[in-house]
């Protein structure tokens, strides 16, 4: 192997230069000077995405709201005859007499024509007979 000799050898060069003396003070105002001037603004993806994601939960929300309204607003509108008469005989704190001084004889023709009941003599007794609360019945 050959001798080899760090000091006769020529050294190769290694690239690097040292920077002008005054490098370090004008580099802020270079790298200023490098940027562009009006930066434009900026809309991230995330908030496109994030509109478009609440309008469809909306949308979701009607539809599913709006066929329960409309079915809750047609139910309402319709009185059921058995809760009438229920709320009538229990919640209602009128009695006969206050019931007839209220109709008059309009409303009583209008309803003896709408309601058609012809009872003889033998089906009321049989009826008084059948029914516990004839005292009831006498005493009122």
């Amino acid at each position: 192997m050959k001798e080899f000799k760090l000091n006769t050898i020529p050294k190769i060069e290694s690239g690097f230069k040292t920077p002008e003396d005054d490098f370090f003070e004008k580099f802020s105002a270079n790298l200023i000077e490098q940027l562009p001037k009006n930066e434009p603004k900026t809309i991230s993806l995330f908030q496109k995405k994030k509109a478009i994601i609440m309008m469809v939960a909306a949308i979701f929300v009607l539809a599913l709201l709006i066929p329960s309204i409309i079915n809750n607003a047609s139910r309402s509108n319709e009185l059921d005859p058995v809760t009438l008469e229920n709320y009538l005989s229990y919640q209602s704190n009128m009695n006969q007499y206050d019931l007839i001084n209220v109709l008059d004889e309009e409303d009583i023709n209008d309803i003896s024509s709408t309601t058609n009941i012809a009872l003889e003599d033998k089906t009321i007794e049989d009826i008084l007979i059948s029914n516990n609360n004839l005292e009831h019945y006498i005493i009122e």
